[in-house]
This record gives structure tokens, sequence and C-alpha cells, in this order.
């Protein structure tokens, strides 16, 4: 029998707290029967949901606070508010005191990671932690960060990101050596800021064994798949995160329009019903929600803050393949190899 995977939520966190986190979780553990919960919220609001879930009340440990963090509230507000006490705060603690191997959460970006910067604390010779998120390709997926932990990089950060990247992705999509691009202005290495081209030399030259640098990629590349790992700065990749977020919406609302303007169109619609079922799937952001904060000394995964159950559960499935496969041990050991030189 598999030892069970151990994941703390912060059951009060998103834009719909416990009535997503709970059944989000039931969702989760059909499909991961090994799972097992350490909940943090409201008793009074989280029990009556855990109680129409038999199966996960089984599995799961609820832990009372009665502070959450609003999801507009400030990261050094949320810590002096929440430290030791909040919901957020005790479902990060879980993981460092052992309890948990990863946490979830649909709260406020901006105050969980400074929650987990604090109480975590940031991986020996990792300055910043990133955010990686999965990204929908015409080949598949690939793995993208940062898309808004930090603004701005220099190479040895850019370096650090490409190394987490790969570890991240040869967990997710079983590859030996992934391959690695630097988003940039232009694929010729004479173009781009000089951060990047730097990080470029370095991961050109290193010869890294765990991952493959591919070069420099563009926008397009995103969703094409042109690499296994696309690295940029936290300012540029959160742009590109939503702005493919935004033309998603932008395509479903022509296409919707576009079926329902004429009779013809509506018939048509329904000989191409099921090939519009398939792109609609496709292009759904729950399927990939859940962007792994990169470089701490623990597991945490953000959901989408205004997510559904079915999106929650996709952000415990991340957060339970990066515990059940050990993402942090592969970081670490692909770190040994790091050729800024910040790494022993």
């Amino acid at each position: 029998m598999p030892k069970p995977v151990r994941i703390s939520l912060d059951a009060m966190g998103g834009d719909h707290g416990p009535s997503v986190v709970v059944p989000g979780a039931a969702l989760a553990l059909e499909r991961h029967p090994d799972l097992r919960f350490l909940m943090f919220g409201d008793e009074t609001v989280v029990a009556p949901l855990l109680n129409a879930h038999p199966r996960l009340k089984e599995v799961t440990e609820l832990r009372h606070t009665d502070i959450s963090i609003a999801m507009d509230e400030k990261p050094s507000q949320a810590i002096r508010m929440g430290r030791g006490k909040s919901s957020m705060w005790r479902a990060v603690q879980a993981v460092r005191d052992g309890e948990a191997d990863a946490m979830v959460s649909a709260g406020n970006t901006g105050a969980l990671m400074a929650t987990a910067k604090v109480c975590l604390k940031t991986m020996a010779h990792i300055e910043r932690p990133a955010i990686a998120c999965m990204w929908p390709t015409t080949r598949g997926e690939s793995i993208v960060l940062d898309v808004g932990a930090t603004i701005g990089a220099d190479a040895g950060h850019l370096v650090d990101m490409a190394i987490m990247g790969a570890a991240m992705a040869r967990i997710v999509f079983d590859l030996e050596r992934p391959t690695v691009g630097l988003l940039n202005v232009g694929t010729e290495e004479i173009k781009g800021i000089e951060a990047v081209k730097e990080a470029g030399r370095l991961l050109k030259e290193s010869n890294l064994p765990h991952l493959n640098y591919h070069g420099f990629v563009e926008g397009d590349d995103l969703g094409k798949g042109t690499v296994d790992v696309v690295v940029t700065e936290g300012f540029t990749g959160n742009i590109a995160l939503k702005t493919a977020e935004g033309t998603a919406k932008q395509i479903a609302q022509y296409l919707r329009s576009a079926m329902s303007r004429t009779l013809m169109a509506k018939i048509g619609y329904l000989f191409a019903k099921q090939a519009f079922n398939a792109l609609r799937d496709k292009m759904d952001p729950r399927k990939v929600n859940g962007g792994v904060f990169l470089g701490l000394e623990g597991v945490v995964v953000k959901s989408h803050g205004g997510t559904d159950d079915l999106g929650f559960a996709s952000a415990i499935d991340v957060a339970y393949d990066m515990a059940h496969f050990e993402l942090m041990n592969t970081i670490r050991a692909m770190l040994e190899h790091d050729p800024v030189g910040q790494t022993v």
C-alpha cells in the first residue's frame, strides 16, 4: 500500500472559501485514494460541508481557526494579523512542521507568497522564489515561470528558475532532460536585455546534465509548445499569463456570438458540436489550475481565487504530484550543478 500523501488546505481562501475547497478535495480524493487532508478554517462553516462527503471526512482532520486573510489584504498586513493564527498561515506551517507534504490555497497570492517565505524560508542559495504554472499548448502542455512572484531578474535568478522549472518538468512530464527556453524578443543570441543574454550564455556553456537548453524563444512559442519549460521574470510572465487567459475568453465569446447569429450558424453548430466541446475542454482553465511556488523549503500550490471545485481539485492534483514524486529532492539534486556558482 502506497504511503499516504498529506495535503494541508487553507479552507477559507479564495472567492468562495469552503464551498469550493471541500468538494474540490472530495474530487481529488476520488482520483488519489491515498490522499489525507489537514483542513484549516472555521469549523462552524467547514464541518457541515465535510458531513456531506463522508469518505472525505474519514481522511480529513479539521482544525479550527476563525481568522482568514481577505483577497485584498496587503501582504504585510496578512503577516501581522495572521502569523500563527490564520487558516493560510497554519496550512503553510503544517508543511514546515512536517505534518503535511504540501499545501494548497486559493487565497490572496501576495499574502500567500509572503507567508510562505516567512514561514518556510527559501532554499539554500535561492534568493527569490518563482511561481510556475502549467500552460496548454498545441502539442500538450508546458511549464512557464515566473508568472508573478517577483519583478525583474538577473542572470543568476533566471538560471535558478531554469533549473527549478526543469525539475518540475521531470516530474510532471516524466522526462529525463526537459527542453528549456528563455523568453526573449527574438531567437538570435544578440537580441534581448543583458540579463537574458548572460543567462543564455551560462545555460549553453554549462551543459547541465538534467536539462536540455534550447535557446531563446518568443511569445508565439508559448502556444506552440516549442519547449517543455519557458523561463522569464515575473512582470513579463504575469502579463503573458493574463493575456493568454483574456485571449481564450475573447475567442470563446467570438465563437458563441458567431454560432448564434443566424439559423444556418445554429444548424452548423449542431453538426460541429462535438468538435466545439473538445475545443472548450482544451481551453478550460480549470484543467491547468495550480501554480507551484518554487524555491521554498516546502511545496506550496496556489489555486486561482475564483475557481470552482473542479479547478481546486486540479490544484490539489498538482500538489499531490509534487509531493508524491519528491519535487524538493529533485530540485536540490539539480541545483548542485548550478553554473552560476551559487550552490555547493
